[in-house]
């Protein structure tokens, strides 16, 4: 059933590693916070790792009775700024997965 010579036990651990510093990542990117900003800084949203918006700044300067439609565009655009940040660090924390080729399987 597996190539002569595989170490189970080892490939075990090995999983079993990467399992634990996956674990770990995904606590340290839910207690992390990303920052987004649009306009020049005139709207700033803050999102948890995990994405959720946990707050939104706008300057009194953004707001234009008459022109609702840009600042809500700034809005959309600050909590895409900062849910961006957030995915890309989680890109990059994520550990390697191993060459299943190099495992036999």
């Amino acid at each position: 059933m597996f190539p002569e010579g595989m170490d189970m036990s080892g490939l075990l651990a090995q999983a079993q590693a990467m399992q634990a510093q996956l674990r770990q990542t995904q606590q340290e990117l839910a207690n992390s916070t990303f920052t987004g900003s649009a306009g020049g800084d005139l709207v700033e949203a803050t999102v948890r790792g995990t994405g959720e918006l946990i707050g939104l700044t706008i300057k009194p300067e953004a707001c234009d009775p008459d022109d609702t439609e840009t600042l809500a565009d700034l809005v959309i655009a600050a909590v895409r700024d900062a849910t961006t940040q957030a995915q890309d660090r989680a890109t990059a924390a994520m550990p390697a997965m191993p060459d299943l080729g190099q495992l036999g399987l």
